[in-house]
């Protein structure tokens, strides 16, 4: 029986996508992975790798100096095809990889051995692999530990998908939401796209909760989640930061496409009635701040958010304010520029 799953691409990019896992911070968890796979098979270099729609990425890799390569040299992209492990005892004389970059070049792959992450809906989204430089073979019982491994990679992710997820409303975790915001940062220092996040609070939510009670507010809070979601696009990211705050991120947007999407989201709030919750509306404030050179890590750009957010609430609740922008001469934007890369570099708390 053909398994139409191997070959499907949209559906296996779009369940790949659906761990966010692309461009993500190292994890610990993996790094250990990788390094088992190391100690284990006796191989000088090891992987986690994910293959997206061009490129292959590495959540993890252990003796090879590359975050992500073109999918055109990858041997994982090969590994992805089919359902069993692609081993390749001598690259140099396999037709498909003898002129391969990573062959000929750089590390000098001869052998590979690579498992599939499988997905429990069944599709390939990367490869756990172990590589070699010189010609050899691997057996049966190393290719079941690699395939062991893989397993708990896959269940990294499911774990990972089901901890940034807010019960009660299905949206991101604060967790999930920062690290979101943390993506942004690092493409707008990379290609200097926009972003623009957005905090919304609703406005005298402790009134609802206290004269109908819990149950009732936390479907008020379920609702205006699901008002909210709709009205955004496929690239923007909805989060609950904690209680009745929200965040919004709006991807590739820069002031004036989100002051045009958050009203759309606060109209809607505002004429929303929860049927099940007594019939009653609520209406939101909402803070934002458009990401620029001087924010230095995912609180600070939360932090002028929050200060618009509140000079909303002080003007009298359910409107959309702004962050001021800083106003700086050239020279002192390239010192804030340096400062802020400088202070990106230092841990900061999640």
């Amino acid at each position: 029986m053909i398994n139409t799953k191997l070959s499907d691409e949209p559906a296996r990019l779009a369940s790949l996508r659906r761990y966010d896992v692309l461009d993500t911070p190292a994890d610990g968890v993996f790094e250990k992975i990788t390094t088992l796979v190391r100690t284990v098979l006796k191989v000088p270099i090891s992987a986690v790798s994910f293959v997206d729609s061009d490129r292959q990425w590495f959540k993890s890799v252990q003796g090879m100096a590359a975050s992500e390569a073109p999918r055109a040299a990858s041997f994982c992209s090969h590994a992805i095809m089919a359902a069993e492990p692609l081993v390749v005892a001598d690259a140099t004389r396999d037709a498909r990889f003898r002129r391969n970059p990573l062959v000929v070049s750089g590390p000098r792959i001869r052998s590979y051995a690579g498992v599939p992450l499988r997905t429990p809906d069944g599709y390939n989204i990367g490869a756990l692999c172990a590589m070699d430089t010189v010609p050899r073979t691997f057996g049966e019982e190393e290719l079941d530990i690699l395939a062991r491994l893989a397993a708990l990679v896959i269940d990294k992710l499911e774990l990972r998908r089901i901890a940034e997820r807010d019960p009660l409303t299905f949206a991101l975790s604060r967790r999930g939401f920062i690290g979101q915001m943390e993506k942004e940062i690092n493409r707008f220092e990379r290609k200097q796209q926009p972003s623009v996040l957005a905090v919304m609070d609703l406005d005298h939510f402790r009134a609802v909760n206290d004269t109908f009670g819990h149950p009732t507010g936390d479907a008020v809070l379920k609702d205006v989640a699901a008002t909210c979601i709709y009205q955004l696009r496929a690239t923007d990211v909805f989060g609950r930061l904690g209680g009745e705050e929200f965040g919004i991120l709006f991807s590739g947007t820069d002031e004036t496409g989100a002051r045009a999407a958050i009203e759309k989201i606060r109209l809607a709030i505002a004429e929303q009635i929860v049927p099940v919750a007594e019939g009653i509306s609520v209406t939101a404030s909402f803070g934002l701040a458009e990401m620029h050179s001087g924010i230095a890590n995912a609180e600070d750009w939360l932090a002028k958010a929050h200060q618009a957010l509140l000079r909303a609430k002080l003007a009298g609740r359910n409107r959309c304010l702004f962050a001021v922008k800083p106003q700086a001469s050239s020279g002192a934007q390239i010192i804030r520029l340096e400062e802020a890369k400088a202070r990106r570099k230092r841990p900061h708390p999640r």
